[in-house]
């Protein structure tokens, strides 16, 4: 009975690891490679100490767990462009395969757009996908339970009335600084 039970815990392992790419291996790829920078934000950043939150809000906070940040810096020196549009290219194959698209600007040498991995109402996560030619590209993964996009609008507005903590954001501030 136990090696029947150790060898379908096995099977269960080898059959959950894939070997597709998936968005979250890139960022643990490439977030300790040169010109790329990742973060792990959580929601405290989100000071809300001093504001009263209404039902909605506090649901909305709620729901959420954290930010994932990859950002790439295009290279000055890289006039072609190549590796930029390479890494480019990567990202949005990524978000295209494993999320539905709500929304997409594109104007040629810059873009984004907004992308959901979730059931209807109870979106996992929201990612938000910003690129421009001359400066590179960024990654945002808003990673929660059961979120919607009211929670998502919702913390958008939070972002607007709170108090932001940006020593969180220090690591990204200092990649983006002209050199």
């Amino acid at each position: 009975m136990k090696r029947i039970l150790l060898a379908s815990f096995a099977l269960l392992l080898l059959a959950s690891c894939s070997n597709e790419p998936t968005l979250q291996k890139y960022y643990v790829e490439k977030g300790g490679n040169p010109g790329f920078v990742s973060l792990d934000i959580a929601p405290t950043f989100i000071d809300t100490k001093n504001i009263k939150l209404s039902p909605e809000e506090t649901k909305a906070l709620k729901s959420l767990h954290k930010f994932n940040v990859l950002v790439y810096k295009a290279d000055s020196l890289d006039v072609d462009h190549a590796k930029y549009n390479k890494e480019k290219d990567q990202v949005r194959t990524l978000v295209k395969s494993e999320y539905e698209e709500l929304m997409k600007f594109n104007n040629g040498t810059s873009g984004a757009s907004i992308s959901t991995k979730g059931e209807g109402e109870n979106i996992d996560e929201f990612v938000v996908f910003v690129h421009n030619q001359d400066n590179g590209f960024g990654v945002v993964r808003v990673l929660g339970d059961d979120m919607t996009p009211n929670n998502v609008l919702t913390i958008a507005g939070l972002l607007e009335k709170a108090n932001i903590d940006t020593q969180q954001f220090a690591p990204l501030q200092q990649l983006l600084k002209n050199k």
